[in-house]
């Protein structure tokens, strides 16, 4: 049987309802979706859009629908794609889905909406109560990010070698990757400490890591301005990063359409697209947004959910 995936559907004002729809044939080959949104939005997204909702379309309304504003942050928008999320994590805790694939938030909307959490990783965190890895990438290069959503001036203060370590060993646990290079967070890698010593921390963390698997893996720190040329990318497919940008800037350089973002080390399965609302495309005639990320999402998750079949 095919597997049944729970889709949060995003901001309303964004591209998440044109991708749902557009792509509903394609998705339904290989899964039974699960559509966490009012019938009545569907319907005005398709009127938008110019396009007809399948009549197989399997949906639920997360709470009332608001009327989309294409284009705009608004506070309703922004509870609204919250509670889709919310209801579609709570359909897989109560088995009545497999996994979760998020469509696009925006943060400033769950912001005006009242809400403590800047994205979906930070909500799953304080829901499982587990530290939760974003992962981004594809199967041509995975990138997980040490820290995420934090101001750059604030990511130095977070190199500490303990937590480095957790997130270190969660990272290969959760991937079984054999080879991992672990990105410096100075230019040069600190250059022995003339640019900055939290490279000795990071070296610290790698070597105890290694030592608790009991083999080498991880490998750096690596000089972050060169770990992505292609003579590296021939020995590296998985990354740690210390921000952001340091491992999203190559990876969306290199695999912008195809690449996916993956929550490792919580009890349910969670993929997502890799990007953001496109507010200034959204339900505009001849403007169409890639189905690929989603697409790649939903792939993911299905093989994720086959894997942890045949190890159960």
């Amino acid at each position: 049987m095919k597997p049944k995936i729970a889709v949060s559907i995003g901001d309303p004002n964004g591209i998440g309802p044109q991708i749902a729809l557009k792509a509903h044939d394609e998705i339904e080959k290989i899964c039974k979706p699960l559509y966490f949104a009012g019938y009545d939005l569907l319907k005005d997204a398709a009127t938008r859009l110019g396009v007809e909702i399948c009549q197989n379309l399997e949906h639920s309304s997360p709470s009332t629908s608001p009327s989309i504003r294409p284009g705009v942050v608004t506070s309703e928008a922004g509870a609204y794609s919250f509670a889709s999320f919310k209801k579609a994590v709570d359909s897989v805790v109560g088995g009545e889905c497999d996994a979760v694939v998020t469509l696009p938030i925006n943060k400033e909307a769950w912001k005006l909406a009242g809400l403590k959490y800047k994205g979906h990783t930070d909500f799953l965190r304080d829901y499982f109560k587990k530290e939760a890895i974003m992962m981004l990438g594809c199967e041509k290069l995975y990138v997980a990010l040490f820290t995420e959503h934090i101001p750059l001036k604030k990511v130095h203060e977070k190199i500490e070698r303990k937590a480095l370590v957790r997130f270190l060993l969660d990272m290969q646990k959760e991937t079984d990757a054999q080879k991992i290079g672990v990105l410096g967070l100075n230019p040069h890698a600190g250059d022995h400490g003339v640019l900055g010593d939290e490279e000795r921390v990071i070296e610290e963390a790698i070597e105890e890591s290694n030592l608790s698997v009991g083999k080498k893996i991880f490998y750096g720190p690596l000089v972050p301005d060169t770990a992505f040329s292609p003579k590296m990318r021939d020995s590296f497919r998985y990354y740690a990063a210390m921000y952001h940008d340091q491992g999203l800037a190559p990876l969306k350089a290199l695999y912008f359409d195809e690449s996916i973002n993956i929550s490792l080390n919580l009890p349910i399965i969670r993929t997502s697209v890799d990007h953001g609302t496109a507010y200034d495309i959204a339900y505009l005639p001849g403007r169409e947004p890639s189905l690929k990320s989603y697409i790649e999402a939903v792939k993911a998750a299905v093989s994720l959910i086959r894997k942890r079949l045949q190890r159960s």
